[in-house]
């Protein structure tokens, strides 16, 4: 398959002076997905990452929406490469990496950009996919963590690239079409890939009470119909700064790093790594 390459047909250059970072052992993986869009999943990636290099993690964003990439636009960021380029040979996974906020290891992190304005990557057969999901697992070596922004839906690309995790986390909010649809993906997962270990992720709560019994309607549904409970992960706030940083093309983290949604964000993150400052998140 081929692809046609931002600004002209030259082989793109990998950024210079770049070093990188190998781990004995490899990263994890953390696959953020929903079963519809507009529930902030995309948000919500963007300030976990934050989130995760604000705590010393060495951080990877993936934008794995392969129909509608849009993580460089609410980052405002213009990449040299994407995905895109990787896929058609002309530059490697490693080398196609966005720096944001000084890159990972300098204060901020990486980003692998998709193709944005483009339906290229929903063309891709599975086995494009899945050496794309291969090579994330390699990459994962030069990572804390690696968060993958994945497209919405129960599409098979979506749960190929879901399966290179070891970790996912649903966004849903008490919309009742995201409530029906981030169950479906999660029982879809569970059967395609279950040794995912799966979280959930309250998005928009109007306040923590509501987004508990949010919560505890989908815990209940996959307890009687999966026989199992999927653990909170937290439950983020609704905030009207959201939106202006989403407008303002900026991570709310760094425009206001107080706002509620940033400290329910890093709560988040900070279950993943695995320090709760002395509060389990997971319910």
């Amino acid at each position: 398959m081929s692809f046609m390459l931002p600004k002209s047909m030259d082989r793109p250059k990998a950024p210079q002076g770049k070093s990188h970072h190998r781990r004995v052992e490899p990263g994890s993986i953390i696959a953020v997905a929903s079963g519809k869009g507009g529930v902030g999943k995309t948000f919500m990636s963007i300030t976990l990452a934050s989130a995760f290099a604000q705590q010393g993690q060495r951080t990877l964003l993936v934008d794995g929406d392969l129909g509608l990439a849009n993580v460089d636009v609410q980052l405002g960021i213009e990449p040299i490469t994407d995905i895109a380029a990787v896929i058609a040979g002309w530059v490697e996974l490693e080398d196609a990496v966005t720096p944001v906020d000084g890159g990972a290891g300098d204060g901020g992190f990486d980003v692998l950009p998709g193709r944005s304005g483009s339906g290229a990557l929903a063309e891709l057969s599975s086995d494009e996919v899945s050496r794309l999901a291969a090579g994330l697992t390699t990459l994962s070596l030069q990572y804390d963590k690696i968060v993958l922004d994945l497209g919405a839906g129960i599409e098979a690309n979506c749960m190929r690239l879901a399966r290179a995790a070891d970790k996912a986390l649903i966004v849903i909010t008490d919309d009742p079409s995201s409530m029906t649809d981030g169950y479906a993906f999660m029982k879809v997962l569970r059967g395609y890939a279950p040794d995912v270990d799966q979280h959930v992720a309250i998005n928009q709560a109007a306040n923590r009470a509501m987004g508990q019994q949010t919560y505890e309607a989908i815990a209940m549904a996959c307890r009687k119909f999966q026989g199992y409970r999927p653990p909170l992960a937290g439950i983020v706030h609704r905030d009207e700064k959201v939106r202006e940083a989403v407008r303002c093309q900026r991570t709310l983290i760094s425009t206001d790093p107080t706002a509620q949604p940033i400290q329910d964000a890093i709560a988040i993150a900070q279950t993943f790594i695995g320090r709760s400052g002395g509060r389990d998140l997971h319910y």
